[in-house]
């Protein structure tokens, strides 16, 4: 089987991606912060994942597995090099400068990327037939970063498993909170989407010995037919994570769910409304019980919510773009409504705080 050179931007959510793949043997180069270039390429990455049935994680470290992982600054790759690009930071990254710079050179190569961002690439959305995006390039913190991508390799990966950077570790340890599957879309072209198949298949065959037999782990990577199965996301970000925003200060996810779970639902079902009038099938989507059983073990805060209160200028803005959606369908939900006007107002508070 063939391996692949595949470049990932963001060495969070992209250090999990990155160390399932290594399974296969890709060779993988993430760009990201200084200090996480040096520790990555020193230590390696470090990914602890719970396995069903086992007391303690395992730990995957990234330098034991059959693949090669590195890291890089912005300035330091040449796109031509890979065969794959993961977009794995937070939208409003895209912008700064280097990274910038950066992706339109990705961008002008004619390069696959596979976006694991919560806010689809405006280019992704462009795949949506009938779906007016120039309509939507406000709720991007600068839309203009997306201008010269080719839709058609453009895909979106769910970013369904919930990972963190504990506490008080070094920050190329990662520890996986919730082992769900990323579900990517099929890109327009075959041989782009033979590729993801294949990764697919490595890491559905990966087996780990932690030093007491081979073990199944956690964390596929789904590819499907539909563009549309990784917008289920969308549901769950409304009804949990940007919930987890309050007037007062923040929530767990567990409680923006559970502390009026009619409301929940209400949220989720409109927005799970609103992806089967953009063309989604039911089936391409999640249950509200089963979010709602899942987000019983959420419990903390959104990274979104986190970074709202801790000052941040801008987040990814998912609600404002279901919103916006909703919209050119004529229909509305008011605890969405009262969740952007939420949001623009502490985004607004923060921006002046800072100026």
């Amino acid at each position: 089987m063939a391996t692949y050179n595949v470049l990932t931007l963001g060495a969070s959510y992209g250090s999990l991606l990155a160390t399932k793949l290594l399974f296969g043997g890709h060779k993988i180069t993430m760009v990201c912060l200084p200090a996480e270039v040096e520790a990555f390429n020193n230590d390696g990455a470090r990914v602890r994942m719970p396995i069903r049935g086992r007391k303690d994680p395992i730990e995957l470290d990234s330098r034991k597995l059959p693949g090669r992982l590195s890291a890089a600054g912005p300035a330091d790759v040449n796109p031509s090099d890979y065969d794959l690009v993961a977009l794995a930071m937070q939208e409003p990254q895209y912008r700064s400068p280097g990274v910038r710079e950066l992706l339109d050179a990705v961008a002008r190569a004619r390069l696959p990327c596979m976006s694991i961002m919560n806010m689809p690439p405006l280019p992704y959305l462009k795949r949506i037939p009938g779906l007016a995006t120039d309509a939507l390039k406000g709720c991007y913190t600068d839309a203009s970063v997306w201008d010269n991508f080719e839709p058609g390799l453009v895909t979106l990966c769910s970013p369904d498993p919930q990972a963190i950077r504990p506490p008080g570790e070094k920050i190329n340890v990662l520890q996986v909170t919730l082992p769900t599957n990323f579900k990517v879309a099929r890109f327009d072209s075959e041989n782009s989407t033979a590729m993801l198949r294949q990764m697919q298949s490595d890491i559905e065959a990966a087996r780990y010995d932690a030093g007491d037999g081979p073990v199944d782990l956690p964390v596929k990577l789904k590819v499907h037919e539909s563009i549309f199965v990784p917008l289920a996301k969308w549901a769950m970000l409304l009804a949990g994570n940007y919930r987890c925003i309050t007037k007062d200060g923040i929530r767990t996810a567990q409680e923006a769910v559970h502390s009026n779970l009619e409301e929940s639902r209400s949220v989720y079902n409109f927005v799970f409304d609103l992806c089967v009038k953009l063309g989604a099938a039911p089936s391409d989507l999640v249950p509200f019980e089963k979010y709602a059983a899942a987000a019983l073990d959420l419990v903390r805060p959104s990274s979104a919510a986190r970074a709202l209160f801790a000052g941040a200028p801008n987040i990814e803005r998912t609600d404002r773009l279901v919103q916006a959606i909703g919209a050119q369908f004529g229909i509305r939900n008011a605890t969405v409504d009262q969740t952007v006007a939420l949001v623009d107002a502490r985004l607004a508070a923060n921006r002046k705080a800072a100026a």
